[in-house]
C-alpha cells in the first residue's frame, strides 16, 4: 500500500453519479415499469436475469425447500445475530408524546409507522442475507405492518436459499423475483402483482443507486450508497496483522471500495504495507481487494493522535476502527464517522454480521451528516396543536406581526378573525 502524508488525502471518491449511458438506462426502465407494469418487469428479468417469469412471489413450497439447502450452523448463526439486532434495535422505539401548559395549551408529537416498506437485497453472487437481517429487523421493530423483499432470481428461477431463511427469521413472507432498476420501479410505481411502497431501502449495484436517486420524493429511501470504506486509526500499540485483515476484509467487496490506514508509527505503516500485500496473495477475491488497494487504500502517517483524529474526521469514514492505546479515553474526538469499532477485537465484521449494530452505513463522505439505517427511517411523526383560548388571545397579535412581516395578509387575517370575536365577547360581558 501507498505511505503518504494525511495532506496529501482527501479520500473523496466520484462514485455515485454513473454515466450518462446508465442514467439514461435508468430513467427508460423506470418509465416503461410505470407505463406497462408486470410485463415490463417480466421483460427487463429475461433480459438481465436471464430467465422469464410469469408470477414473481416466492411461494410456501420455495421457503420450505430453502430451509433445507441452507447448513444448520448458518441458520443457527442467522437466528443469534437476528436477536443481536432486535436487542440493539428495540432501543430505539420512539414514544408518541404531549405536554401541556396552564394556560390550556397542548403541544405534541404522534408517532406512527409507515404501512409499506420496500426492502433491496443483492442476489446472484453477491447475496447478502445478513442485509435481509439489517433492513427487516427494524422496520418490523417499528411496527411497519407490510415489510416487501424483492431480489433478482438466478437463471433458475430461484432466490439464493440463505436469503429466504433469513427473511423468514426476519418474519418477511412476501419476497417477489425482480431485480435490478425494475424493481425500484415496481416498488416506487406499484405493478399488477407489486404494490407500492413508502419507502426503499437497501444496497444494490449502480443501476438500483441510480434508480433510487432518481423515484426518490415519490417515495422516500435510505440513501444513494456508494462502495464500502474502512479507516483504521492506530498508534504504535496496534497490531499490524489485524490491521491489515481488517482493511482487506472491506477492499473485497469492490474494486472502488476505500481501506485506509491512519497511524502515528512509521514501523507500523510499514509493517502494515508488508501485510497486506502478503494476505492478499491468497485471498479467494484477491483481483477485486487488489485493484480497490491500489486505486483508494493508502496509509496516512501523522504526527500525533490530534492530527491522526483531524484526518479521520475530515474523511468521515463509514467504518472506522480505532486500535490505540486508550481508545474510550479518545472516543469524544470522533465527529464523524458511521460506525466506530474500538480496540482490537472490535473487528469491522463483528459490526456486518453479529454484534446487533446496523451494517446499513453512510459511505463516501456522508457520515459528516448521515447516520446509520434504524427505527427512525420506518416512523413517520406528526406534530400535534390545540392552541388555547387564552394563549391566542395573548400572542394573536405577535403572530399576525410575523404574518405581516412575511407579506401574507391571509395568514395573518386567520387570527385577527379570531381575535375580533374575542373583542366582541369582552365587549358584551363589560355591557353585562
Amino acid at each position: 500500500m501507498r505511505i503518504i502524508s494525511a495532506s496529501q488525502f482527501d479520500g473523496k471518491r466520484s462514485v455515485d453519479a454513473g454515466t450518462r449511458e446508465q442514467q439514461e438506462a435508468v430513467k427508460a426502465i423506470l418509465a416503461d415499469v410505470r407505463e406497462r407494469g408486470d410485463e415490463a418487469v417480466r421483460d427487463y428479468t429475461e433480459r438481465f436475469d436471464r430467465v422469464r417469469l410469469e408470477q414473481f412471489l416466492v411461494t410456501e413450497e420455495e421457503f420450505i425447500e430453502a430451509s433445507g439447502l441452507v447448513a444448520p450452523e448458518v441458520k443457527e448463526a442467522l437466528a443469534e445475530a437476528a436477536e443481536n439486532i432486535r436487542d440493539f434495535h428495540s432501543r430505539q422505539v420512539r414514544q408518541s408524546w404531549f405536554s401541556t401548559k396552564e394556560s390550556g395549551t397542548l403541544l405534541g408529537q404522534i408517532i406512527r409507522p409507515l404501512k409499506r416498506a420496500g426492502l433491496y437485497v443483492p442476489g446472484g453472487t453477491a447475496a447478502y442475507p445478513s442485509s435481509v437481517l439489517m433492513n427487516a429487523i427494524p422496520a418490523k421493530i417499528a411496527g411497519v405492518p407490510q415489510v416487501v423483499i424483492t431480489t433478482p432470481p438466478g437463471r433458475d428461477g430461484k432466490i439464493n436459499p440463505a436469503i429466504l431463511v433469513a427473511a423468514q427469521i426476519a418474519g418477511v413472507k412476501e419476497i417477489y423475483k425482480v431485480g435490478g432498476a425494475q424493481a425500484i420501479a415496481a416498488l416506487t410505481y406499484g405493478t399488477e402483482q407489486i404494490k407500492a411502497v413508502d419507502k426503499i431501502v437497501g444496497p444494490g449495484n449502480i443501476f438500483v443507486a441510480l434508480a433510487k436517486r432518481e423515484v426518490f420524493g415519490l417515495v422516500s429511501i435510505d440513501m444513494v450508497a456508494g462502495p464500502s470504506e474502512i479507516a483504521v486509526l492506530a498508534d504504535e500499540t496496534a497490531n499490524p496483522r489485524y490491521i491489515a485483515a481488517d482493511l482487506l476484509s472491506q477492499a473485497e467487496h469492490d474494486p472502488m471500495s476505500a481501506a485506509i490506514l491512519v497511524t502515528t508509527s512509521q514501523t507500523v505503516a510499514e509493517a502494515v504495507s508488508e501485510e497486506v500485500e502478503r494476505q492478499l496473495a491468497d485471498l479467494p477475491r484477491r483481483s477485486i481487494a487488489e485493484a480497490a488497494i491500489r486505486d483508494f487504500g493508502a496509509i496516512l502517517v501523522v504526527q500525533d493522535l490530534e492530527e491522526g483524529f483531524a484526518a479521520i474526521n475530515r474523511i468521515a469514514p463509514e467504518h472506522l476502527e480505532i486500535m490505540i492505546a486508550d481508545p474510550f479515553e479518545h472516543l469524544g474526538k470522533v465527529e464523524n464517522a458511521g460506525a466506530i469499532f474500538l480496540g482490537p477485537y472490535s473487528s469491522e465484521p463483528v459490526g456486518d454480521y453479529f454484534a446487533g449494530t446496523n451494517h446499513v452505513i453512510p459511505t463516501n463522505g456522508t457520515a459528516r451528516f448521515s447516520s446509520p439505517l434504524s427505527v427512525d427511517d420506518f416512523i413517520k411523526k406528526s406534530s400535534v396543536v390545540s392552541y388555547s383560548k387564552r394563549d391566542l388571545r395573548e400572542n394573536g397579535h405577535k403572530i399576525v406581526a410575523l404574518a405581516e412581516q412575511e407579506g401574507l395578509a391571509a395568514h395573518g387575517r386567520a387570527i385577527t378573525e379570531r381575535l375580533r370575536d374575542f373583542d366582541r365577547e369582552e365587549q358584551e360581558r363589560d355591557r353585562g
